[in-house]
């Protein structure tokens, strides 16, 4: 059998069990790497390479500086001064998103969610509104503002890195060019006319065991530990942003910064690597195998021309444009996002090849589609922890996300040609 076919069953079978979900994904990304190996399709220096890929590293340092940041209770106080100022449901629904979808633009996007779950349980609670009124919109702009900077999703350094793997990237802020308009999208949608598909059901009564019935009193934390996490995130990122200006690497800035926090006792050296999460590191590394051979096998190229003979012998770039904001959107909503991104990222760098598209249009309107995960509860991790608190039903997910999907795929048509055209003049 060849290598080209060997990987095509790979594939599929990644397809399969990421849907399915029957075993962890990130045990199916290793299966999937391990595989590859053993059937002599990728060599194990190769198959392996991601867990010293610079973009891993980064996701390693970054789970730290992020860890400090929430363990203070610094991302709670930030939450708090924002939400303070909200007197009307529909104002502490703007608040709550414009904070979440800010801050998981350079933090993890299901930590974020994570903090403010129960500050958003807190406030449900003093002001009677009702839980379920306030937690899709802070997943969805949680999911939305991961598209901010390089760094806001793994979906995001997945196509840094196979960009990288031909020497070409984006700048810390490019994914901002399309992700900023579309978090405000979201925010408008819900401020207009969205939160009245917002359901309003009466707030169950938390399990009291469960995580977020306690209100975490970090009062016992001294003031230095917080500010000193909110300046080394704040230096951390500007690092990164003037990183060519600095000649510093964006990963040495990160691990500098998860250094200096585990050093002066911000964190503490077990809870920094407790932080790491390795779900997201074998996904990452699994999916970087399936890449690698999905390109040096030819498999990328048969997808491709199967998909573009199938859109005629020259294919409008914009319709080519939706049908990968489309197929995106579609897969991230019944698997995981990142996981759909994975899976995208090497054939989108197939098509581009193939069509002489720029690598950098196609894989954008990949991972834009793939962040589009707002309309069942099992897109995203945040999607799933507010469920069972939030007193949803699947049906609430479809009735709120499936019309902002295809507003923001509308947007997405009109931004991604004018900030990264499919064919440059």
């Amino acid at each position: 059998m060849s290598a080209e076919i060997i990987t095509l069953l790979f594939l599929i079978f990644a397809i399969v069990m990421f849907a399915w979900e029957k075993i962890p994904i990130p045990v199916t990304a290793m299966i999937v790497a391990v595989g590859l190996t053993v059937t002599g399709v990728l060599e194990p220096a190769d198959a392996f390479a991601g867990f010293i890929d610079s973009n891993v590293l980064l996701f390693m340092a970054m789970f730290i500086v992020g860890a400090a940041f929430f363990d203070t209770g610094m991302a709670q106080k930030v939450g708090g001064i924002v939400t303070k100022f909200a007197k009307t449901e529909k104002q502490l629904i703007i608040a709550v998103m414009v904070i979440t979808g800010l801050m998981s633009g350079f933090l993890s996007n299901t930590g974020t969610a994570a903090v403010f779950i129960p500050v958003v349980i807190g406030i449900a609670a003093r002001s009677g509104f009702s839980r379920s009124r306030l937690l899709l919109p802070l997943v969805i702009a949680a999911a939305l503002g991961g598209n901010l900077s390089l760094i806001g999703a793994p979906g995001n350094m997945i196509a840094q890195s196979a960009l990288q793997e031909i020497n070409m990237e984006f700048g810390f802020f490019e994914y901002a060019k399309v992700g900023l308009p579309m978090l405000i999208i979201g925010i408008l949608y819900f401020s207009l006319f969205g939160y009245k598909l917002l359901p309003n059901r009466k707030d169950n009564d938390l399990d009291k065991d469960s995580v977020y019935s306690k209100q975490i009193d970090y009062s016992n934390v001294p003031k230095w530990k917080q500010y000193a996490a909110l300046i080394v995130l704040v230096l951390t990122i500007v690092a990164m942003i003037f990183e060519k200006q600095i000649g510093v690497k964006l990963y040495i800035s990160a691990w500098i910064g998860a250094l200096i926090l585990v050093a002066t006792g911000v964190i503490s050296e077990k809870n920094a690597m407790k932080s790491i999460d390795m779900n997201t590191i074998l996904l990452f590394v699994g999916s970087l195998a399936l890449a690698k051979a999905i390109d040096t096998a030819g498999t990328g190229a048969l997808i491709a021309d199967t998909i573009i003979g199938t859109l005629g012998s020259n294919p409008s770039p914009y319709i080519l444009l939706f049908v990968i904001l489309l197929l995106s959107a579609v897969m991230t909503n019944f698997m995981s996002n990142t996981a759909t991104t994975a899976l995208l990222v090497p054939i989108g760098l197939s098509i581009a090849s193939a069509m002489g598209a720029d690598p950098r249009a196609v894989l954008m309107a990949t991972v834009i589609g793939g962040s589009l995960a707002l309309a069942t509860p099992i897109g995203m991790p945040a999607n799933t922890m507010v469920y069972g608190i939030g007193g949803y039903k699947f049906t609430d997910y479809v009735k709120v996300g499936v019309p902002l999907i295809i507003i923001l795929i509308i947007a997405g048509m009109i931004l991604l040609p004018i900030f990264f055209p499919f064919y440059s003049n």
